[in-house]
């Protein structure tokens, strides 16, 4: 057989060879569910080969581009999850309009550490001035770091408590609330609340306290919690129980949507500061 045959044959024998690795990492693939390591497998094949990686880096590398992948995929899938209902990232947010908001504070609370430690997150401050962004944007980084989050206004939680209270089942949803690692609370004060929600809200606040994380955003200081709950004695439990482990961070200034339109402050800011 002459040279130029040989070479044909081995180089055809090899690429059969390959043809059925592919075959049989295909199939592998699909019954690991994990279709990334297909692609990577092959993408990497070439690369590997030529920069002279060993089995064992080459194997690192695919089976990495496969968790990252579903690191990523998990990550959205939470996201969803959590009801937002917009996105905002902390990466967005325009510190200029707060400058007297420590970016080190926010910087460490985007960590998640505060979640580990069952702690809590309150953003207090006049309409407009970023506590929803700051909440969203802190509730996306807790999904980012796989955990699972849930965000709805005040007014929202307490009617899904007023529902499993009719239903029965206050107890086990209130269980069920505690596997999640964050829950956010938007606008609390916005509209005052009776006796029974108060109560379902304490309950909610309680069954937290030490277990799990809360992030709470409020237009109101803690001082005038009392007039939203309808009970001095029911806000100052809750408080105690919000505050004990948790960051406080108290926004100033205008509405930024108030930018531009000739309007600058809000009849609530306005108030407060009067109050001052």
């Amino acid at each position: 057989m002459t040279t130029a045959k040989k070479t044909a044959s081995t180089s055809a024998a090899a690429t059969s060879a390959a043809t059925e690795v592919g075959k049989q990492i295909d199939y592998l693939a699909r019954a690991l569910k994990a279709p990334r390591i297909r692609e990577a497998a092959a993408r990497l094949g070439d690369q590997a080969r030529d920069a002279g990686w060993s089995h064992e880096e080459y194997l690192a590398a695919v089976l990495d581009r496969e968790v990252a992948a579903r690191d990523a995929s998990g990550a959205q899938l939470r996201t969803r999850a959590a009801g937002f209902g917009t996105t905002k990232t902390i990466e967005d947010f325009v510190f200029d309009h707060q400058p007297g908001l420590k970016r080190d504070i926010i910087a460490h609370l985007a960590t998640g550490t505060f979640l580990a430690k069952a702690e809590n997150v309150v953003l207090l401050g006049p309409p407009g001035t970023g506590k929803t962004h700051l909440a969203i944007g802190l509730g996306i980084k807790a999904t980012q770091a796989g955990h699972r989050v849930l965000f709805a206004t005040a007014t929202d939680w307490v009617t899904r408590l007023q529902a499993a209270h009719d239903a029965g089942r206050l107890a086990d949803e209130l269980a069920r609330l505690r596997r999640y690692g964050l829950l956010i609370v938007d606008e609390v004060g916005y509209i005052p609340f009776e006796q029974d929600a108060a109560n379902l809200f304490f309950q909610l606040v309680s069954s937290r306290y030490e277990h799990a994380s809360l992030i709470l955003t409020s237009n109101l200081p803690f001082a005038r919690w009392g007039d939203v709950f309808g009970d001095q004695v029911v806000a100052a439990a809750m408080i105690d129980r919000v505050v004990h482990h948790a960051e406080v961070i108290t926004l100033k200034g205008s509405s930024h949507r108030l930018r531009n339109t000739g309007i600058d402050t809000l009849p609530s800011a306005r108030a407060e500061n009067t109050a001052h």
